[in-house]
């Protein structure tokens, strides 16, 4: 089973891979700069070249890049939306150069404007950042937990993204849990499993799925609301967690937890319960 955390960064890239050793995981994902401001430094070239000998040696190969958290590509502001798309491709390159094969995007906000605009913003950003790089790195747009005006929480949504961004072999999904369990689609047993994961193969494709994003969620069913919790002490509930580690999904694609650390539970908590909940399922 590849089950990981998003890792921090934080002294120089290659130490995430260090983080990632000592917590045992057998994939990862990060920010390849600070998520929480436009601006950016190049990769240094000696942090990357030691970052993929580190990957190549624990035989990391499919770690992730998560988009930092401004950019918001269904943006109807024009100055938000063309530094999001400036980032987008920023991104792209700088996943090309770390070897690695996803960069996991939110869709972002319409602010308003309605969600076919938001979902077109987003084929267009998708399409001109592609347009501008030379590598193979997949763009994984990730369902969101449908928040006001968010884009992306209906799998339909997300389908309709896919058959307009090309080329195709370059856009997939990153599967979030938690969302997809605030967006409406039930988890918390088998029957409900098998129902949403039906729903996710038959309008999406599981082929289409790179990514999960292994995560309980604080709030209730159809909530729309965008809390993690940790796995077995949410509203999706351990019956639920094992039921979707024996679904094929979860036996084949990166796991990435992005759970909380708190008095309750902490990443190592989070790592033995998914594993417990697999060996039963």
């Amino acid at each position: 089973m590849l089950l990981g955390f998003h890792v921090s960064i934080v002294g120089s890239i290659d130490v995430a891979v260090d983080r990632a050793i000592k917590m045992d995981c057998t994939t990862f994902q990060i920010f390849t700069r600070n998520p929480r401001g436009w601006k950016f430094t190049d990769l240094d070239e000696e942090e990357v070249n030691v970052f993929v000998k580190k990957c190549e040696e624990q035989g990391y190969q499919y770690p992730a890049v998560h988009m930092p958290y401004l950019p918001n590509l269904a943006s109807s502001n024009d100055e938000n939306y063309s530094r999001s798309v400036l980032t987008l491709t920023a991104e792209l390159e700088r996943c090309d150069a770390l070897h690695i094969p996803y960069l996991v995007t939110h869709l972002g906000s319409h602010l308003g404007r309605g969600e076919m605009f938001g979902l077109k913003r987003i084929i267009e950003a998708c399409n001109h950042a592609l347009s501008q790089v030379n590598n193979e790195v997949m763009i994984l747009l990730e369902n969101t937990a449908g928040t006001r005006n968010s884009v992306g929480s209906k799998f339909e949504n997300l389908r309709y993204v896919l058959d307009n961004v090309e080329p195709d072999r370059q856009i997939g999904i990153c599967f979030d849990t938690s969302h997809a369990f605030a967006a409406g689609y039930d988890l918390r047993n088998s029957e409900d499993v098998d129902r949403s994961m039906s729903l996710l193969d038959d309008i999406i494709g599981l082929d289409k799925v790179k990514v999960v994003h292994l995560n309980d969620s604080k709030g209730v069913f159809n909530s729309h609301s965008d809390r993690h919790d940790h796995i077995g002490l949410g509203y999706i509930g351990e019956d639920g967690f094992r039921a979707f580690l024996k679904h094929k999904l979860a036996k084949t694609r990166p796991l990435v937890m992005e759970t909380p650390v708190d008095s309750r539970c902490d990443d190592m908590g989070n790592l033995k319960k998914v594993r417990e909940l697999a060996d039963e399922s």
